[in-house]
Protein backbone atom coordinates (compact mmCIF):
# COMPACT_ATOMS: atom_id res chain seq x y z
CA UNK A 1 0.00 0.00 0.00
CA UNK A 2 2.74 2.34 0.69
CA UNK A 3 4.34 1.96 -2.67
CA UNK A 4 0.35 2.46 -4.26
CA UNK A 5 0.39 5.88 -2.12
CA UNK A 6 3.99 7.35 -2.92
CA UNK A 7 2.93 6.52 -6.64
CA UNK A 8 -0.51 7.43 -6.61
CA UNK A 9 -1.52 10.07 -4.44
CA UNK A 10 1.80 12.07 -4.63
CA UNK A 11 5.25 12.15 -5.61
CA UNK A 12 7.47 10.00 -4.79
CA UNK A 13 7.79 11.33 -1.34
CA UNK A 14 4.29 11.79 -0.31
CA UNK A 15 3.82 14.93 2.32
CA UNK A 16 3.13 13.62 5.73
CA UNK A 17 -0.32 15.48 6.03
CA UNK A 18 -1.64 13.04 3.29
CA UNK A 19 -0.24 10.21 4.23
CA UNK A 20 -1.68 10.62 7.47
CA UNK A 21 -4.89 11.86 6.21
CA UNK A 22 -5.31 8.90 3.90
CA UNK A 23 -4.38 6.28 6.74
CA UNK A 24 -6.89 7.91 9.43
CA UNK A 25 -9.59 8.58 6.91
CA UNK A 26 -9.27 4.66 5.72
CA UNK A 27 -8.91 3.23 9.80
CA UNK A 28 -12.16 4.75 10.07
CA UNK A 29 -13.38 3.87 7.02
CA UNK A 30 -12.63 0.29 6.99
CA UNK A 31 -13.28 -0.19 11.17
CA UNK A 32 -9.81 -0.27 12.05
CA UNK A 33 -8.69 -2.10 8.69
CA UNK A 34 -11.08 -4.92 9.29
CA UNK A 35 -13.54 -4.12 7.66
CA UNK A 36 -13.73 -4.33 3.67
CA UNK A 37 -17.02 -4.34 2.62
CA UNK A 38 -20.21 -2.37 4.23
CA UNK A 39 -22.65 -4.74 5.37
CA UNK A 40 -25.46 -2.68 6.69
CA UNK A 41 -26.59 -4.93 9.47
CA UNK A 42 -28.43 -2.38 11.67
CA UNK A 43 -31.09 -1.69 14.23
CA UNK A 44 -33.78 0.71 13.55
CA UNK A 45 -33.17 2.95 15.67
CA UNK A 46 -29.09 2.93 14.44
CA UNK A 47 -30.92 3.25 10.76
CA UNK A 48 -32.89 6.41 11.91
CA UNK A 49 -29.34 7.98 13.02
CA UNK A 50 -27.58 7.17 10.17
CA UNK A 51 -30.58 7.99 7.80
CA UNK A 52 -32.92 10.27 9.60
CA UNK A 53 -34.16 11.62 6.26
CA UNK A 54 -34.93 8.38 5.03
CA UNK A 55 -36.42 6.74 8.61
CA UNK A 56 -37.44 9.34 10.75
CA UNK A 57 -38.72 7.17 13.73
CA UNK A 58 -38.22 3.39 14.62
CA UNK A 59 -41.63 2.29 12.85
CA UNK A 60 -40.11 3.48 9.03
CA UNK A 61 -36.88 1.62 9.87
CA UNK A 62 -38.70 -2.08 10.70
CA UNK A 63 -38.83 -3.24 7.26
CA UNK A 64 -34.71 -2.82 6.71
CA UNK A 65 -33.50 -2.91 10.17
CA UNK A 66 -31.44 -6.34 10.49
CA UNK A 67 -31.89 -6.83 6.04
CA UNK A 68 -28.23 -5.46 4.78
CA UNK A 69 -29.75 -6.15 1.44
CA UNK A 70 -33.40 -4.86 1.87
CA UNK A 71 -31.32 -1.54 3.20
CA UNK A 72 -28.79 -1.42 0.72
CA UNK A 73 -31.61 -1.68 -2.08
CA UNK A 74 -33.17 1.06 -0.45
CA UNK A 75 -30.85 3.69 0.26
CA UNK A 76 -28.69 3.07 -2.66
CA UNK A 77 -31.76 3.20 -5.23
CA UNK A 78 -31.72 6.03 -7.73
CA UNK A 79 -28.38 6.73 -6.83
CA UNK A 80 -24.52 7.17 -7.83
CA UNK A 81 -25.57 5.09 -11.27
CA UNK A 82 -27.36 2.73 -9.42
CA UNK A 83 -31.12 1.84 -10.73
CA UNK A 84 -34.11 1.03 -8.92
CA UNK A 85 -34.72 -0.81 -5.62
CA UNK A 86 -35.64 -3.63 -7.56
CA UNK A 87 -32.60 -3.99 -9.88
CA UNK A 88 -30.03 -5.21 -6.79
CA UNK A 89 -27.96 -2.24 -6.94
CA UNK A 90 -27.91 -1.07 -4.05
CA UNK A 91 -26.60 -4.28 -2.28
CA UNK A 92 -24.17 -5.31 -5.42
CA UNK A 93 -22.76 -2.24 -4.89
CA UNK A 94 -22.47 -1.56 -1.62
CA UNK A 95 -19.57 0.06 -0.21
CA UNK A 96 -16.18 -1.84 -0.27
CA UNK A 97 -12.26 -1.32 0.25
CA UNK A 98 -10.60 0.98 2.64
CA UNK A 99 -12.62 4.05 1.44
CA UNK A 100 -15.76 2.14 0.94
CA UNK A 101 -16.30 2.82 -3.22
CA UNK A 102 -19.96 2.90 -3.11
CA UNK A 103 -22.31 2.93 -6.18
CA UNK A 104 -22.26 1.93 -9.79
CA UNK A 105 -20.76 4.76 -11.16
CA UNK A 106 -17.65 4.63 -9.16
CA UNK A 107 -17.02 1.12 -9.47
CA UNK A 108 -17.52 1.97 -13.26
CA UNK A 109 -14.37 4.48 -13.09
CA UNK A 110 -12.78 1.84 -10.58
CA UNK A 111 -12.93 -0.72 -13.36
CA UNK A 112 -11.66 1.13 -15.93
CA UNK A 113 -8.49 2.19 -14.30
CA UNK A 114 -7.72 -1.03 -13.32
CA UNK A 115 -8.75 -2.70 -16.95
CA UNK A 116 -11.25 -5.25 -15.26
CA UNK A 117 -14.11 -5.83 -15.79
CA UNK A 118 -17.30 -4.40 -13.48
CA UNK A 119 -17.79 -8.11 -12.16
CA UNK A 120 -14.20 -8.53 -11.16
CA UNK A 121 -13.64 -4.68 -9.99
CA UNK A 122 -16.97 -6.07 -7.68
CA UNK A 123 -15.24 -8.96 -6.30
CA UNK A 124 -11.69 -7.49 -6.53
CA UNK A 125 -12.35 -4.20 -4.19
CA UNK A 126 -13.41 -6.61 -1.10
CA UNK A 127 -9.64 -8.51 -1.28
CA UNK A 128 -6.34 -6.94 0.70
CA UNK A 129 -5.06 -6.23 -2.54
CA UNK A 130 -8.60 -4.19 -4.23
CA UNK A 131 -9.26 -2.41 -0.99
CA UNK A 132 -5.74 -0.53 -0.96
CA UNK A 133 -6.27 -0.38 -4.56
CA UNK A 134 -9.49 1.02 -4.67
CA UNK A 135 -9.01 3.89 -1.54
CA UNK A 136 -5.76 4.58 -3.64
CA UNK A 137 -7.46 5.09 -6.74
CA UNK A 138 -10.50 7.01 -5.19
CA UNK A 139 -8.05 9.22 -2.88
CA UNK A 140 -6.21 10.17 -6.68
CA UNK A 141 -9.21 10.70 -8.86
CA UNK A 142 -10.70 13.16 -6.59
CA UNK A 143 -7.23 15.29 -5.97
CA UNK A 144 -7.52 14.43 -2.24
CA UNK A 145 -4.26 15.95 -1.87
CA UNK A 146 -5.43 19.30 -1.32
CA UNK A 147 -7.57 18.71 1.10
CA UNK A 148 -5.06 16.65 3.12
CA UNK A 149 -2.20 18.94 2.72
CA UNK A 150 -4.14 22.02 4.23
CA UNK A 151 -5.49 19.70 7.59
CA UNK A 152 -9.20 20.36 6.02
CA UNK A 153 -10.34 17.02 7.58
CA UNK A 154 -14.08 17.96 7.77
CA UNK A 155 -14.13 18.79 4.19
CA UNK A 156 -11.78 15.46 3.24
CA UNK A 157 -14.51 13.75 5.25
CA UNK A 158 -17.30 14.84 3.45
CA UNK A 159 -15.47 13.96 -0.08
CA UNK A 160 -14.80 10.28 1.41
CA UNK A 161 -18.52 10.10 3.51
CA UNK A 162 -20.71 12.06 2.34
CA UNK A 163 -21.02 14.05 5.76
CA UNK A 164 -18.85 14.55 8.74
CA UNK A 165 -20.06 11.11 10.07
CA UNK A 166 -17.16 10.41 13.14
CA UNK A 167 -15.32 13.40 12.69
CA UNK A 168 -14.11 12.89 16.55
CA UNK A 169 -12.41 9.51 15.77
CA UNK A 170 -10.88 10.62 12.23
CA UNK A 171 -9.39 13.69 13.22
CA UNK A 172 -7.77 11.76 16.45
CA UNK A 173 -6.85 8.84 13.71
CA UNK A 174 -5.91 10.97 11.55
CA UNK A 175 -3.66 13.53 14.27
CA UNK A 176 -1.68 9.84 15.24
CA UNK A 177 -0.98 8.65 11.73
CA UNK A 178 0.65 12.35 11.24
CA UNK A 179 2.39 12.13 15.06
CA UNK A 180 4.20 8.73 13.60
CA UNK A 181 5.02 10.12 10.54
CA UNK A 182 6.79 13.18 12.15
CA UNK A 183 8.30 10.72 14.94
Amino acid sequence: MLLWLGRCIGPASPAPRCVAAFLGQCAVESAGFHKLEEDLNYSASRLCQVWPNRFPDTEAADDCARHPEVLANRVYANRMGNGDETSGDGWRFRGRGLIQITGRVAYQRFARATTLSLDQTVEYAATNAGAAESAVWFWSANQLNTLANTWSLDLLTRKINGRAEGMAERTRLCQAALDAIRG
